[in-house]
């Protein structure tokens, strides 16, 4: 298990941390005049609206630069569409069925627990019984046995429409569709799977932007970049003391693969954890916060996404991860794209950066921006079109842990209302 000493600096603490003897030369409680070595953001490139400025505050107040001695502050980030465009996981997916790396299973059932019947038989069809198990399935010619992986993964749908998943979750912690990806790399070592998202991040940074790749008849992005705006917002807050971390649902060695590409090192990327077995992935999920280890309850997913940050950076073990924490136990700043980040993000004290495509509970919260604190910003390459309507705040635009939809409510139970698209 990764470990690291870090901790926020929350609200709470600021005005002990203030009072605290200070080295010479640096800043006091009633000097707050950035000095001149203080890490910028690249005015260069260009953010939305006043937003590098929101940041760039929040690195001053948070960061060595103000002059405050503590624990070192922490930033999170998703990865895919936050840190780079398009989605890691498709693409390392989509080049493992081009270069037949699924290996057979003996059942489709036992890559994931809550596989249905119906996607059993569509996959066993398609793929065939002919290789022996654990043998690599032909899936760079096999078309059809490549378009049931790719619809499941995409769909959660077999290529007839039905059902790929059944069962009780919480849909907050988790989504067995996510989980199956890591599960169907069981057989080969985490080297193995990180080997794989290599060689795809060499083929998709080397393709042009728009570009679109085939897995079967499925036609998908064929290209990833990283987000020059995120790789230099990560850069500055490493140099002003921030502890940076990615938490992203994609498998761990995936996006490994992919991090160092911001300056991060394995022990600040946290993914989707598979046991290992004779040092071989295995379809059994390491748990979080209490929940047990085994077919996938506890992913890094929206609630999730809170408890792995507190349980890996904080230290924070057992039911008591799921709950947002005091301040000092706190991220600073959380960055993400969709729903299944905003739990993390909005849990931090200094910045919520939420990059808009248009996904309902984070952008009411983005809007609503009750702490004054939110970053709301286009996707840096080929953002959406604006929203049309409003976003349904006060009625459907959060997910409950049984699956309905209801209202999205401020910390004080309040009912947020409809918001209109702002940034786009």
């Amino acid at each position: 298990m990764r470990t690291t000493s870090a901790i926020v600096v929350g609200l709470a603490t600021v005005a002990t941390l203030a009072a605290a003897p200070l080295p010479a030369g640096a800043a006091t409680a009633h000097d707050r005049t950035p000095r001149a070595n203080c890490p910028q953001l690249d005015t260069k490139l260009p953010w939305y609206g006043d937003n590098r400025a929101k940041l760039q505050k929040m690195i001053d107040e948070r960061g060595t630069c103000s002059g405050k001695r503590g624990p070192r502050p922490v930033a999170a980030f998703d990865w895919d569409n936050t840190v780079v465009k398009n989605d890691i996981t498709d693409a390392t997916l989509a080049w493992a069925l081009k270069h037949d790396k699924i290996l057979r299973p003996a059942h489709w059932t036992d890559t994931n627990a809550f596989l249905t019947p119906a996607a059993n038989k569509a996959l066993t069809k398609a793929c065939g019984t002919a290789v022996r198990v654990g043998r690599p399935l032909p899936t760079s010619k096999n078309t059809a046995c490549a378009d049931e992986i790719f619809e499941i993964r995409e769909k959660s749908k077999t290529m007839a429409g039905e059902d790929a998943f059944a069962g009780d979750w919480n849909h907050r912690r988790t989504v067995p569709g996510y989980a199956w990806i890591p599960q169907l790399f069981a057989g080969h070592t985490p080297a193995a799977l990180t080997s794989f998202a290599r060689q795809a991040r060499a083929e998709q940074l080397a393709a042009p932007v728009g570009a679109t790749q085939k897995v079967g008849t499925h036609t998908l992005a064929g290209y990833v970049r990283y987000y020059d705006q995120q790789k230099d917002l990560i850069r500055t807050l490493k140099a002003a003391g921030f502890d940076v971390y990615i938490v992203s649902a994609s498998s761990e060695p995936i996006a490994e693969a992919w991090s160092d590409g911001v300056g991060l090192d394995a022990k600040h990327t946290i993914g989707i954890r598979n046991v290992t077995k004779h040092g071989r992935l295995t379809p059994v999920i390491k748990g979080c916060g209490g929940v047990e280890t085994g077919r996938g309850d506890a992913l890094p997913y929206m609630d999730g996404k809170r408890c792995m940050i507190n349980q890996e950076i904080f230290k924070i073990k057992g039911a008591a991860a799921w709950k947002q924490q005091d301040p000092a136990h706190r991220i600073a700043l959380g960055a993400g794209d969709a729903d299944t980040d905003v739990t993390f993000v909005n849990d931090a004290t200094g910045a919520h950066v939420a990059i808009n495509r248009n996904k309902s509970e984070l952008m009411c919260r983005a809007f609503d921006d009750a702490d004054g604190r939110w970053v709301a910003n286009p996707m840096f390459i080929d953002p959406m079109p604006r929203k049309a309507g409003t976003y349904p705040c006060s009625t459907t635009g959060a997910t409950a842990a049984d699956g309905s939809k209801v209202p999205v409510r401020r910390a004080d139970g309040s009912v947020i209302p409809d918001q209109v698209d702002l940034a786009f």
